[in-house]
């Protein structure tokens, strides 16, 4: 499946190299991040979706913040250190969410 933003995107499905579960590809958008642990891997470089980064280091989940269109989760790249705002997903674990607030505190 294509982003819509972008016709050289891709949303395909994964396993989540940080939990391990089985991750579905996206509805609408090309997929990020884990739904079940939020954590991604640094694979887009400069669209959502355009897996062209050659950094592949772990995202961890480190903040969220709402928007007026709907909640943002920023990931930070252990291994160059980049950080990468990313729409939440509907099917995100909301209490993995809210649990991020209580991080940024």
């Amino acid at each position: 499946m294509k982003n819509m933003r972008d016709k050289n995107s891709t949303n395909s499905g994964f396993t989540c190299v940080h939990c391990g579960r089985e991750v579905p590809p996206a509805a609408t958008t090309a997929r990020n991040h884990c739904p079940f642990c939020l954590w991604s891997l640094h694979v887009d470089e400069s669209v959502p979706g355009d897996r062209q980064s050659s950094c592949h280091g772990q995202m961890e989940p480190a903040a969220i913040f709402q928007k007026r269109t709907g909640w943002v989760v920023i990931h930070r790249c252990e291994k160059c250190g980049k950080e990468i705002s990313n729409k939440c997903a509907a099917d995100d674990n909301f209490e993995t969410l809210l649990n991020l607030t209580t991080l940024q505190k």
